[in-house]
């Protein structure tokens, strides 16, 4: 799952080489942490949130096929 939000962030981003992604786990969930230059921030959350719901929504999809829970988390 970190290798497909990384994909996605470099996609969508000027600067593919600033996109960095971290994974944790915690009881339920593993938490993927994506850390993008606060110039970058804006293409990756979309309007309104929008592009980031996407991808949460992806991660679910997927989520549920490997039966895992995971959190996608944008730190700016």
């Amino acid at each position: 799952m970190k290798e497909l939000v990384e994909f996605l962030a470099k996609s969508l981003v000027d600067n593919p080489d600033d996109v960095r992604v971290h994974t944790y786990e915690r009881e339920q969930a593993t938490v993927i942490e994506l850390d993008v230059p606060e110039a970058e921030l804006g293409k990756v959350i979309g309007r309104q949130g929008r592009t980031a719901r996407a991808m949460r929504t992806i991660l679910s999809a997927a989520g549920q096929k490997a039966r895992r829970r995971y959190i996608l988390d944008i730190v700016d």
